[in-house]
C-alpha cells in the first residue's frame, strides 16, 4: 500500500476537522503531496470521516489519474493538485466548509485584519477568489490565483482552503483563521471593525515565520 502514513494522518484530521466544528458532514477534503513519489494522497468523495479506512484514502498523480485505490477521490482532486504544481512549498492542503469563514465567503470579499492572527495567512488579509462550481478546473485556478503569496484563500460562497508544510501547519492555520472569522463575523454585527494597518501586519507575518519551537 503507497502512502501508508499519509494516509493514517490524513484520516486523524478529517476526524478533527469534524470534532473541532470545522466541517459538518462529508463536506471537505483534505491531501498530502509525497514529493518524493509524485504522488498526493487525497481524501475519497462523499464519505464520513469517522468511517474511513487507510485504504479508503485515494493515491493519484497530479494530472488526475488515480494511481491506487478503488473509490472516486474527492470531486476537487483539481483544487489540491493545481497547488503542488504550482506551490513547491506546500506538501499538504485542507479544504474545508468553516462556518465563519464560509460565511465571509459568502459576501465575495476578503477577510481584513481584523486580528494579528490573520498573518498566519501571510499576507495582511486572506483574499475571496472568484465564484466557480465546485470541482471544476475553473474553480482550481480561481482559487490558486487569489491564494498568491498567501496559504490560505476563501472561495466565495463555498468554503476556505489551506496550505502548509504539513497538514500539522494547515490544521493550525485553519483554525486560526476560522477564529478571525468569527471576530470580524461578530464585531461587525456591533459596528465597523478596526482593520490593523498593513504595517503591522508585514511585521506580524515576519515574526510568524519563527513561532513557535
Amino acid at each position: 500500500m503507497l502512502l501508508v502514513n499519509e494516509r493514517k494522518k490524513i484520516i486523524e484530521y478529517g476526524k478533527k476537522l469534524l470534532d473541532t466544528g470545522l466541517t459538518v458532514g462529508t463536506g471537505g477534503n483534505i491531501s498530502i503531496f509525497d514529493k518524493e513519489s509524485g504522488y498526493m494522497a487525497i481524501t475519497p468523495s462523499g464519505i464520513e470521516y469517522h468511517k474511513l479506512k487507510d485504504e479508503d484514502i485515494v493515491i493519484m498523480d497530479l494530472y488526475g489519474n488515480v494511481v491506487e485505490g478503488t473509490l472516486k477521490p474527492s470531486s476537487e482532486h483539481q483544487m489540491h493538485s493545481i497547488v503542488y504544481q504550482n506551490r513547491f512549498e506546500a506538501n499538504a492542503m485542507i479544504h474545508t466548509h468553516a462556518l465563519y469563514a464560509t460565511t465571509v465567503s459568502c459576501l465575495n470579499k476578503d477577510l481584513p485584519a481584523v486580528d494579528y492572527l490573520v498573518a498566519h495567512a501571510g499576507g495582511p488579509n486572506v483574499r475571496c477568489a472568484k465564484y466557480a462550481t465546485y470541482g471544476t478546473k475553473e474553480l482550481a485556478e480561481n482559487a490558486l490565483a487569489a491564494m498568491k503569496e498567501r496559504k490560505a484563500v476563501l472561495l466565495a460562497n463555498h468554503g476556505i482552503n489551506v496550505i502548509g508544510n504539513n497538514l500539522d501547519e494547515a490544521f493550525a492555520i485553519t483554525e486560526q483563521l476560522e477564529f478571525c472569522a468569527r471576530l470580524y463575523w461578530q464585531a461587525s454585527a456591533i459596528g465597523l471593525p478596526v482593520i490593523l494597518p498593513k504595517e503591522e501586519m508585514e511585521m506580524m507575518v515576519g515574526r510568524f515565520q519563527n513561532y513557535g519551537q
